[in-house]
Formats: structure tokens, C-alpha cells, sequence
């Protein structure tokens, strides 16, 4: 059975031991231990005679929720989609070549466990929930383990390579924004069998919802051979604005195409600009040499450039989509930041992972070499993917305090 409760201080490790966790609001998982009833949520085929029971203690679990004063700050889920940085064990499930669950993955995470996310411990997904005092450990939506309580507080739908770009997902043999966006479908159908229509929307309309896509589509090799930057970014930021409505095909279309996150009913969307990608040691090596390890800035250009269109658009959807709350967040300025800066925090090593020769393992290639002693001090773990450390830094910075409350507001 998964386990996906909120961890105390003792049970947080590597770049996170010893340091205090926030104060946590209570979970659906939480609130059902509490009365005894952990576990009796089920998914829909075993909801039998006890459904009309599922709905009452699904019922009363949520309102508990949404009651927390808001300085406890109670939101009673958080979605995730995206590429590797979000994906807490999705691709586990699947035929990729993107995969992580493996060792030295999960050096650093509680009980040592290679759980298929990238890094050496928790990821984004993780503290994004953390900030939301909803959970630390965020799972994946793929895991058969899951209870509906888990379902309840929310789950990543990311999967590693993936991309705006249909191309960028296929590369890799990942999910893709399309197929996550129907997981999403699937769960929503799951929860409003087990807690009922009325529960399940108000937690789909009243919980934050991330993509964090781009990244991999702006080192595309293919397309960047295909289209110039401006041409490409014109495109990511039509699919980008896809997921969140039907956007980018003629209203006769319009009218039959699935659903995306707004006429699923999430009101409250968070859209994560492109990282740095450019300065990540792989990149570093293809485009900046062996020996200087400079940031490619092409890369970096072009990242900046899709934000740069991607953030108005953004704000256009607000327009759009009244009663809604989308709101960009910048991950590149606080991550470009950490790697310019990183001696306040304690790093020293920017410019290679902890993984191997920290030049180019990834993946599989991580398995033989061995791993830094003290991945506190290096900013990535392997040569795309930030350590615990840097992912903590980095999602501190991103998902700020102004932007949060513009969001939830």
C-alpha cells in the first residue's frame, strides 16, 4: 500500500535533515485516520454498500478542509503536470527510456527509496505541497497502490520528457500533455464516484493547478533544426495555452475537441515559464565545450524568449476566462540565479552532477559510476536534474509568496 503521509522532521533526510518542516494543516488522509475510517475510501469499483458512507466521510473530511483559517494555508489538493522535474514516479508505469527508479535515484529519500523521481530525494512536486500544507510527498497518479484518500489531496500527472510539443514527448516514449490531461479526466471521474459531484468539484474549482512544460521542447534538436527560435516559441506558447482552454483551432473544432483544465473545472492555474536549461552540465557540455563548461546560451535565450511571450499570454487567458485565476510563474530567474550565486546556500559545484563523471549520466547511466559523497554542496544531482537541495531553493523562489496569493486570491 503507498504510504504518502506527511513526514516529521526525524523522517527527512539528506538535504533536508534536520531542518524544521512547516507546520502542516490537516489531510484528507489525516482527517480519516482520524475518525478510524484510513482506508475505507476506495476506488469506485469497491465503493459497494458502503458508498453512501464514502460520500458522507468524504463529505465531512472536505469541509474540515476548507475550514482551516487561512493563515494555515488549506487547500485541500495540488495537481501537477509537466516533464521530469514534476514527475514523482509516473514513467515507472510505462515503456521509456526516461526512468529513474532505480538506484543511486532516491539516495537521499526517506528510507532510501528510488521511487522514479530525479534527484536524490523529494523533487518539486514535494514541496509544492509542502508549501500548500497538503503533503510532502506528492505521488504519482500511475501508482496502483494509491487509496482514494491519496486522490483526495491531489497527485503529479508529469512524466518525464514530456513536452508542449507532441514530437518532445515522443521522443522519449513519454506521457504526453494530451494523455496526462486525460489521467486527469479519469481521476475526476474517480472522485466524483466515490465522494460525490458536488465534493469533487469544489476541490477540482478550489485547488491550485501547475504545468510546468518547455524546458524539453526548447532543446528539441529536431524542431531547432526545423523552425528559428521566434517561429518555435510562437507555437509552444499556442500549445501552452491549449492546455488551459481550447485555444488553437477554429470554433467548429472547438466545439467537439476534450476538455482542458478550465472546462474540467480548475479555476486556480499556475503556468511555470522554462528553466535555465541552457546551464544544466549536459548542456554545458554540448554547447559550451569539455573544457570551459560555459552555459549555452543559445538555449538560454530561446527559454527566456518563450517566456517573455508566454507570460502575457497568460495574462490574456485571465481575460478570457472570468471567475478564473492563472497566473505565470517564473522558475528561470531564481534558478539562473542559484547557479550565478550558489556560495549563501552552501553549493560549490554548479557546473557538474553529483552522478558519475556529473558531465553527461543521466537515466541508466547514473547506475555504474558511483555518487558525490555530499550532494548538499552540488547543485544537480545528475546532468539535467537539480539535487533535493536546489530543488527546495529553487521552488521557494518560484512559487513566491506574491504570486501564491494572486492565485489562490
Amino acid at each position: 500500500m503507498a504510504n504518502y503521509s506527511i513526514l516529521s522532521r526525524e523522517e527527512s533526510t539528506g538535504a533536508t535533515a534536520g531542518r524544521a518542516m512547516k507546520p502542516k494543516s490537516p489531510t484528507a488522509t489525516d482527517l480519516l485516520e482520524i475518525h478510524g475510517h484510513r482506508g475505507i475510501l476506495r476506488s469506485s469499483e469497491n465503493r459497494g454498500t458502503h458508498s453512501v458512507f464514502v460520500q458522507l466521510v468524504a463529505a465531512v473530511s472536505f469541509l474540515l478542509i476548507i475550514n482551516i483559517p487561512a493563515d494555515a494555508a488549506a487547500v485541500p489538493a495540488v495537481f501537477i503536470f509537466g516533464d521530469s522535474l514534476v514527475d514523482t514516479g509516473n514513467n515507472n508505469y510505462i515503456v521509456s527510456v526516461a526512468k529513474s527508479d532505480f538506484p543511486p535515484y532516491g539516495r537521499d529519500f526517506p528510507g532510501g527509496t528510488a521511487t522514479g523521481r530525479f534527484g536524490n530525494g523529494r523533487i518539486l512536486p514535494d514541496f509544492i505541497g509542502e508549501i500548500f500544507g497538503v503533503k510532502n510527498l506528492l505521488p504519482p497518479y500511475k501508482d496502483p497502490t494509491l487509496q482514494m484518500q491519496d486522490l483526495l489531496t491531489g497527485v503529479s500527472f508529469g512524466s518525464a520528457g514530456a513536452g508542449y510539443d507532441p514530437l518532445t514527448s515522443t521522443l522519449t516514449g513519454s506521457i504526453t500533455i494530451e494523455d496526462q490531461l486525460e489521467m486527469y479526466r479519469e481521476y475526476k471521474s474517480k472522485i466524483n464516484a466515490s465522494a460525490g459531484t458536488e465534493i469533487a468539484d469544489k476541490i477540482i474549482s478550489t485547488s491550485p493547478h501547475f504545468i510546468l512544460l518547455g524546458t524539453n521542447d526548447i532543446s528539441n534538436t529536431i524542431r531547432r533544426a526545423q523552425y528559428d527560435s521566434n517561429t518555435y516559441t510562437d507555437i509552444l506558447v499556442e500549445l501552452a495555452l491549449d492546455v488551459v482552454k481550447v485555444h488553437s483551432c477554429p470554433e467548429s473544432v472547438r466545439r467537439n475537441a476534450p476538455q482542458k483544465l478550465h472546462g474540467l473545472g480548475a479555476r486556480r492555474i499556475g503556468v511555470v515559464g522554462a528553466a535555465p536549461i541552457g546551464c544544466v552540465p549536459l548542456q554545458r557540455i554540448l554547447g559550451g565545450g569539455l573544457l570551459e563548461r560555459h552555459c549555452n546560451e543559445e538555449l538560454n535565450e530561446a527559454a527566456k524568449l518563450f517566456n517573455s511571450k508566454l507570460s502575457p499570454a497568460i495574462s490574456t487567458l485571465n481575460q478570457q476566462l472570468p471567475g478564473a485565476k492563472i497566473v505565470y510563474f517564473d522558475i528561470f530567474t531564481p534558478a539562473l540565479s542559484l547557479i550565478q550565486n550558489p556560495a549563501p546556500y552552501g553549493i560549490v559545484e554548479v557546473t557538474r552532477g553529483c552522478c558519475g563523471t556529473g558531465t553527461i549520466e543521466l537515466g541508466i547511466l547514473c547506475v555504474v559510476p558511483g555518487t558525490c559523497p555530499d550532494a548538499t554542496k552540488y547543485l544537480f544531482w545528475d546532468s539535467v536534474h537539480p539535487g533535493e537541495k536546489a530543488s527546495r531553493i529553487i521552488s521557494d523562489g518560484t512559487f513566491d509568496s506574491a504570486s501564491l496569493s494572486t492565485l489562490l486570491g
